[in-house]
């Protein structure tokens, strides 16, 4: 791979995006996994309560609520082998759905004089931990609807007659369970949602702090450059007038040597402010004016921190694509590359297609590969594959954040991430042409303004 010199600072201010009030301000509601997993547990407490009713005799439509059951289960099922976040959008939509169907199955089993009646308020008490206030909005009409269904249209709760004294002691102990158990799931499900969103946010917030102070490095960079070209007109008078003072007082009676050397001392001082001025200055200089480069150089720039440590970084890129230089999508792949090169045995390779109108950027290494039964949690915050208390090759133990901070900068620039493993780790990044190309031809901004 072929070592360049690209700069590492970008025009302008502060990211907004590192704002409270940006993409990085707001935690994601919730897992998807986690919706997945409470509605397992839901079904599973649907179907042994409608066993436990059946047993004792009670008269239920029975292909009406297995079918509501059973379509639960398929839509849970098709849900889980999704991968990603839940927008707040779609864990509306299942909040919602997981009302109407509790609330289906009550209505058609007693409504509201079904001792497990409570249930049905559970989806509206794990929405009021992660939806935003409209939405929650939303939630809670659909809740009252449902509570308004099982209160007008219920379903009487019969039982055999044979049975009916087991039966009014049954509903007395269900009447209780259904208290304590859904108390129990309540509280549960309501600290492990806010446990996760707690997490998320600590992982945002450590996100935001990096960024914001690469930010100020980088503007730090362009103002240095602004500096040493506005500086340096008045280092090359400082030296024009002390080298026509060495020449107006040679030869003159009165003027000592030292004189002479104070003023080439002045001379050669102004030369060396000029040389480290153009030094500190000529990486900020090119940046203050590159807003976009070849999606090759953006590649090379995210690598340039690791290219020494250890693994060989191949770069191929095929695209020809002139893309925005977003420091976000730099850092992210940054440490896409930094747990490729952790992990790697010999090589990491980065590849960069473009087909089908998407741009595609492919990070593999030939390592040991992701642990299979971690691959559809990856992303998320603080999972590490490093057991606690252990190194990385660099002596640096990792807190589960780089993955997740990857993800979440490349998702908010308009990328899909995945991974998968294939004779070692490979990260994968998919961008619509839209969200990553730049126009070149773009105005440039102008340079930070230096005041007297």
């Amino acid at each position: 791979m072929t070592r360049s010199h690209f700069p590492s600072t970008v025009a302008g201010g502060p990211d907004p995006r590192l704002g409270a009030g940006g993409p990085l301000g707001r935690a994601e509601p919730v897992r998807r996994r986690t919706l997945v997993a409470l509605r397992w547990v839901a079904l599973a407490g649907q179907a042994s309560a409608v066993l436990a009713a059946w047993l004792l005799g009670a008269q239920l439509p029975f292909l009406p609520v297995l079918a509501v059951i059973l379509a639960a289960a398929a839509a849970n099922l098709a849900l889980g082998g999704r991968q990603g976040r839940v927008s707040p959008r779609e864990a509306l939509a299942q909040l919602v759905l997981d009302t109407v169907q509790t609330g289906t199955l009550l209505t058609l089993t007693g409504g509201t004089g079904n001792p497990f009646a409570l249930f049905v308020l559970a989806p509206l008490t794990i929405g009021a931990s992660v939806l935003p206030r409209r939405q929650l909005y939303v939630l809670g009409t659909a809740t009252a609807l449902t509570v308004l269904t099982m209160t007008l249209l219920p379903v009487p709760l019969v039982f055999a007659a044979a049975s009916a004294r087991t039966a009014d002691t049954a509903m007395d102990v269900a009447a209780v369970l259904a208290l304590a158990i859904g108390g129990l799931f309540l509280a549960l499900s309501t600290h492990r949602v806010s446990s996760e969103l707690s997490a998320t946010e600590n992982a945002l917030q450590a996100t935001r702090m990096g960024l914001a102070r690469e930010q100020r490095l980088q503007h730090l960079g362009g103002v240095v450059a602004a500096a040493a070209h506005e500086m340096g007109t008045p280092l090359a008078t400082i030296k024009l007038v002390a080298g026509e003072l060495a020449d107006d007082l040679s030869g003159r009676e009165g003027i000592g040597p030292d004189v002479g050397a104070d003023l080439a001392l002045l001379q050669s001082s102004a030369d060396r402010c000029r040389d480290i001025l153009r030094s500190m200055g000529s990486a900020g200089k090119d940046d203050l004016h590159l807003h976009s480069a070849p999606l090759s150089d953006l590649l090379e720039e995210a690598a340039r921190p690791h290219l020494n440590r250890g693994a060989e970084i191949c770069i191929d890129d095929t695209t020809g694509a002139i893309v925005r230089r977003d420091p976000a999508v730099i850092h992210a792949l940054r440490n896409l590359v930094q747990n490729a090169v952790d992990f790697a045995a010999t090589r990491v390779n980065v590849t960069a297609a473009r087909e089908a109108g998407r741009i595609t950027v492919t990070i593999r290494d030939d390592g040991p590969g992701y642990p299979p039964h971690l691959l559809g949690r990856l992303g998320e915050p603080y999972l590490t594959t490093r057991r606690q208390g252990t190194e990385g090759p660099d002596g640096y133990e990792g807190m589960g954040l780089g993955l997740f901070i990857g993800r979440t900068l490349l998702e908010r620039s308009g990328g899909r991430v995945s991974f998968a493993n294939d004779g070692g780790a490979v990260a994968r990044v998919s961008w619509p042409e839209a969200a990553l190309l730049a126009d070149d031809r773009a105005v440039l901004r102008p340079n930070p303004a230096i005041s007297d």
